[in-house]
Formats: C-alpha cells, structure tokens, sequence
C-alpha cells in the first residue's frame, strides 16, 4: 500500500510503505485501528493506562538537536522520511494530550503538534481512530515550562495550548497569552515538578499522553521514573558534533555509571534503512497488559 488515495493530502503529497515487523514482543496491548492504519504500521497499536509515551528520531549517532540555530532539525535528521512521519503522526492520532517544553515551541515556530500536520494523506484514518475511541479531533496541547520564555505569537498558543508552570511565573504570564490558552500552575518554584505536572494533565481527565521532547523535560521524566515507554526512529545518518550543542536523548541528567534505568525492546520495525523501535521502561515492564482490543 502506496498511501491513501480516499484522504486529502495538504500541502505535502507524503506516502509510504508499510512497515516491516522484525519482532513484536506477544501480548502488546492494541486497540482496532482503522484498516488503513494497520497496513501500514504492519500491526495494531495501543497501551494500558495511564500511559506516557515519548517519540525521537536520532541520528545514528545519538544525536535528536541540531541546536537553536537549526529549526526543525528533527525533520532534518530523519529526511522527513515519510514513513517517519507516517509514525509520529500515529502515535499523536494515540495520545489524549501531547506534552512538550518551551523549547521544542520555540524549535517550531509554525508547526501544529496535530496527527494530520506531519502526515496529512492520513487525516481521515487518524480521525476514525480518534472518533472511535470517543476522543475530540486532535490532542490538547501541553507546554511546560520554569522560565515562561514563551512566544505568545505561536500558532499553537492561538489554537488553544494549554501552558503549566510555577505560581510565580503564571502570575507573570496572566495576560500576555491569547485567550484562548489555558494557564496552569503547578507548584511555588523556582523549579518544576513534573510529578506535579503530570496531576495537572490527568486533572484534565488525559491518560494517554505522548511527549515529543525536548531532552531536558525526556531526562526529567526518565530521572523521575514517570515514562512508560519511549518510540525511537533512528535515521540512517550521522550528525556529527562540533561547536553547536546538539543534544541526545536526554539532556540535564547523568545515569551511567551510577544509575542504569532498565529497559526491554518490545518492538522493531523498518522501512528501508530506518528502525523503528519501541522500549518499555522499568516501572512498566512488570504491569499486566491486556492483548484485547480496547476500540
């Protein structure tokens, strides 16, 4: 299957092949996506819950940023792939919420955290699965963040994102955001509990959530032991490092040698010379998963 030729493609004509699955570990809890969406994942997809779940591309070696004077370097790491694309844009199509730093804001001045931005041809296949599991047409934007260096001017922020951040910083932001955001304090400061985070999404009646960085709210999730699983495209590319810093995974934290979260591979896919990997954290992988689907 090339792609979808029943669904309006946008401003991009992105197709793909279906994915091709190397191992899968049995018992994956999965929903009954739309036919479409099967074919082309290679499988049904799905998750217990509560849930959070993150997505990177990295280069071969490692590296997810290509620092701030590089916008949208993810798209430049993974060639926007489509297939890559194709996956990201599944895993939103998931999420109750998708949560994401400042930075990653400011990285994408014009980007819409939506399934259908980064893979338009599927629109009407993430809306099914959206509509049958009884969710509104795109996840509500979550944007965390201690400073409040915010571009009030986003799109995203327009569409009706919803911000968390200290007392004091939300008292400093009240105002300076388009109605139509919600603002949300999670703590006195100076610094940000994402446990405290977290609540504040659930309160909002979010279980499913998938996080799209950037590596320093990732290394604060992983430190804290609150992420569950972690989807990782690695592009068949390397980056290279020099005078930019150019981020991995996770930024802000050190594991080894003292510390090793352990985790299991659940999933292996690819598409040509990209992978596409799923792990399980520690905390999760002892949780019973039900193999029946939920939609």
């Amino acid at each position: 299957m090339a792609g979808f030729a029943d669904t309006p493609t946008g401003a991009e004509d992105l197709r793909t092949e279906p994915l091709q699955v190397l191992y899968e570990e049995p018992g994956l809890p999965h929903w009954r996506l739309p036919p479409a969406l099967t074919t082309l994942y290679g499988g049904d997809l799905g998750f217990t819950e509560p849930r959070i779940y993150a997505n990177f591309v990295a280069s071969l070696d490692g590296v997810v940023a290509l620092g701030p004077e590089h916008p949208h370097s993810g798209s430049t790491i993974s060639g926007r792939k489509p297939a890559d694309r194709f996956v990201m844009g599944l895993l939103r199509s998931c999420a109750d919420a998708v949560v994401i730093g400042a930075g990653t804001l400011r990285a994408s001045p014009h980007h819409h955290w939506t399934p259908q931005h980064v893979y338009p041809t599927a629109a009407g296949h993430f809306a099914e699965l959206r509509h049958r599991r009884g969710r509104p047409a795109d996840p509500e934007l979550i944007v965390v963040t201690a400073r409040g260096a915010l571009p009030a001017s986003h799109p995203a922020f327009q569409a009706g994102a919803v911000v968390i951040t200290t007392t004091p910083v939300a008292r400093d932001l009240r105002g300076s955001l388009p109605a139509s955001c919600t603002l949300l304090a999670a703590g006195p400061g100076p610094r940000l509990s994402m446990g405290a985070v977290l609540d504040a999404v659930h309160a909002r009646g979010h279980r499913v959530l998938l996080t799209e960085g950037g590596p320093y709210l990732v290394g604060q999730l992983m430190a804290d032991s609150l992420l569950d699983e972690l989807f990782l495209t690695i592009a068949p590319v390397p980056a290279g490092r020099a005078d930019s810093p150019r981020p991995g995974l996770v930024a802000g934290q050190e594991f080894l040698p003292a510390r090793r979260p352990p985790t299991r591979l659940v999933s292996t896919r690819r598409c040509g010379s990209y992978l596409f990997l799923r792990y399980r954290f520690h905390h999760a992988i002892s949780e019973g998963s039900d193999p029946h689907p939920h939609a």
